[in-house]
């Protein structure tokens, strides 16, 4: 948690050390209405559900821009998720499987219970789900909420499970204050044919990493990973040549080869000749 990885930063560098703490995140998926929704829709699938939610890179806010964008995306989602598997993890055909233990099971579903009571939209609930044979397991099924807020605690913690939360905005400066304004500043992805738009989003969006239509905006290893504000603490990146700056020290060494047998009192003292 971030709470966590602020006290391990703050806890490090009182004591001189150099700290590379990783907190939570609320990654964000932008949709403009020119996107391509049957692609996004696959996009989202695998990013709001593999794992069962449970990486920091997972996409659970999604936020279509205009109504008629957010309608079609919504009525796609529901068609989707009726298709998505839950199965054991040895299982070939599942798109995922169990969470981690009961007591995240458990705080997974009292998240979706918060996130009635707070007036959002339960359009999918998959806190009743159970696998024949394995019904003690820790197993939920996909959850969909709409009509979600910014100042909804719903929207403002992690879940950490399979659950994709929609908030719709009006326009594309409205999609890009969310995350932008967001505790967490881990990832973010917009999903455009527009090039322009995508340039100014990646240029303008106050968070550490970002997609253009890939909705797990996780580089390759030599380039850098991490992200913004309560997302990571510390000031360099892991990975790449951030992270090998993480785990080395600079010398500077100055050096000097005269010839001949006299010293040049010059050299000793810099002047200005």
């Amino acid at each position: 948690s971030s709470d966590i990885a602020h006290y391990v930063y703050q806890t490090g560098t009182a004591h001189g050390k150099r700290v590379q703490a990783m907190g939570g995140a609320k990654n964000h998926g932008i949709v403009l209405p020119d996107a391509d929704l049957d692609q996004v829709v696959k996009d989202l699938s695998g990013a709001a559900f593999g794992s069962a939610g449970e990486r920091c890179m997972a996409l659970p806010v999604v936020v279509p821009v205009g109504k008629k964008t957010a309608d079609e995306l919504r009525e796609r989602m529901v068609a989707e998720i009726g298709t998505l598997k839950v199965g054991v993890s040895t299982d070939p055909d599942a798109h995922y499987g169990p969470v981690v233990s009961a007591q995240h099971r458990a705080k997974i579903a009292d998240y979706i219970r918060i996130g009635q009571e707070e007036g959002a939209e339960l359009v999918v609930d998959g806190r009743d789900f159970q696998l024949q044979g394995f019904e003690q397991g820790f197993f939920i099924g996909p959850s969909l909420f709409d009509g979600v807020k910014k100042g909804m605690k719903t929207y403002h913690e992690e879940i950490f499970g399979p659950v994709l939360q929609i908030v719709r905005a009006e326009t594309m400066e409205e999609a890009i204050a969310l995350p932008s304004e967001h505790q967490y500043g881990n990832g973010v992805a917009i999903f455009t044919r527009n090039g322009r738009a995508a340039r100014e989003f990646a240029a303008n969006v106050n968070v550490g990493m970002v997609g253009i239509n890939v909705p797990i905006p996780v580089p390759v290893a030599y380039h850098t990973f991490g992200g913004w504000k309560r997302s990571a603490f510390g000031d360099t990146n892991q990975h790449g040549v951030e992270g090998v700056k993480f785990y080395t020290k600079v010398k500077t060494v100055t050096a000097r080869w005269p010839e001949g047998d006299v010293a040049d009192s010059s050299f000793v003292i810099p002047t200005m000749k």
